[in-house]
């Protein structure tokens, strides 16, 4: 890590990381789960619960199209795994306050908590106060370094990186391209970052990597891509790792320079995204961009929800292949991730119905070509819990 003194997450201040630990007491504690088993083999533990009780879910930011569609698939997914979540607090890009958030929630009583952590480092003060409360936390979209955490729910950000790399090296034989990188104090930017220029390098010699840090900040993509096109006007391809946040400055300065060629005309871009949100989709059929690797928002609500109840069942799980195409892996922490999948959307398929059946993160804006399928939740299978049979969400 370069720093601990940044915020992680797609957008967001930064805050020294220790000043926001001194905002919570150091306690120390015994947790009621401990994060080892697997989906296909889960069991209770010998303090497990029956499940029940009140789950608090704290959003990072509700200014980026993720989070705001994560948001509207929380009640949905909790309805279908039977928890009891209670309203969404919005953090609002401050990791103080979430730390403030994880507080007031743990004084309601809450038996579970879901987190989308905004700073990896900081957030260790929250789960030290749930941890003392023998509260289970499960963390979505970021791992905290260090804490008591049931179960990451988090794409493989190593595979973001490395599909942008396939798809531009496939695109683009030759010349300069540039990835716009997230905060490499995160573990979501470094993985991407370092997966896309090693990727490259193995795979695409031919292919010049610039690179512009940008902080998940569209300001600073807007800047300094104008900067670096104004260098470098012979540019053949872009890897963006934040649609939320970089779409939109990226195509408007582009546009600005009379360089947003759609594709198939001469002096196209190839551009590739990550996110998977509606506006991404819309610029795909509109030639704007040529591909995004879609973030599975409704996933992440999904099991999300399944692991805090597993978690207040007092069930554990151990690193290994999962029955919903994914994988728990344990991080060099010794906290366990479930991997979830992430699909390369292309004008290809961008529209295609099995898409939408599984990857329905533009579902909050846009029904499906032909409807019905726009309401549908996610229709993998979850774990198999030791000794019963697969608890599959609704089909």
């Amino acid at each position: 890590m370069a720093r601990r003194t940044v915020r992680y997450g797609r957008q967001g201040r930064r805050i020294s990381s220790w000043a926001v630990r001194a905002t919570a007491a150091a306690a120390c504690g015994t947790l009621a789960l401990t994060a080892c088993g697997s989906t296909k083999d889960a069991g209770p533990a010998s303090a497990g619960g029956d499940g029940t009780g009140k789950v608090g879910v704290i959003l990072p930011l509700l200014t980026s199209p993720f989070w705001q569609s994560y948001n509207d698939y929380v009640p949905k997914m909790a309805k279908s795994e039977g928890v009891d979540a209670l309203k969404t607090v919005n953090s609002n890009s401050d990791p103080s306050q979430q730390i403030t958030d994880i507080n007031n929630e743990l004084n309601q009583g809450v038996k579970g908590l879901v987190v989308a952590p905004l700073d990896s480092a900081a957030i260790e003060a929250g789960l030290d106060q749930a941890e003392r409360k023998g509260v289970p936390v499960v963390a979505v979209d970021v791992a905290p370094d260090k804490g008591k955490v049931a179960m990451v729910v988090r794409a493989n950000n190593v595979a973001y990186g490395e599909k942008a790399c396939d798809y531009l090296g496939q695109h683009v034989t030759s010349g300069k391209v540039v990835q716009i990188m997230g905060d490499l104090a995160s573990v979501n930017g470094r993985d991407r970052s370092e997966a896309f220029r090693d990727c490259v390098k193995k795979k695409y010699p031919k292919l010049k990597v610039l690179e512009i840090p940008a902080k998940w900040e569209s300001d600073t993509a807007a800047s300094k891509l104008d900067t670096l096109l104004n260098a470098n006007p012979d540019i053949k391809g872009i890897y963006m790792q934040a649609g939320g946040v970089y779409l939109a400055p990226t195509l408007q300065t582009l546009k600005s320079k009379n360089m947003l060629k759609t594709a198939g005309q001469k002096g196209h871009i190839a551009i590739v995204s990550n996110d998977g949100i509606p506006q991404e989709f819309d610029a795909i059929r509109k030639g704007e961009i040529d591909a995004t690797v879609s973030q599975p928002a409704d996933s992440y609500a999904k099991y999300g929800m399944y692991y805090i109840k597993a978690a207040m069942q007092g069930k554990t799980f151990k690193p290994g292949p999962t029955d919903h195409d994914s994988e728990i892996v344990k991080l060099p922490s010794g906290i366990l991730e479930d991997q979830l999948p992430a699909p390369l959307v292309t004008k290809d398929n961008v529209d295609d119905p099995k898409l939408w059946a599984t990857r329905s993160n533009e579902h909050t804006s846009r029904h499906p070509p032909g409807g019905g399928a726009g309401d549908r939740q996610a229709v993998r299978p979850h774990g198999r819990p030791e000794g019963g049979a697969t608890h599959r969400a609704p089909g």
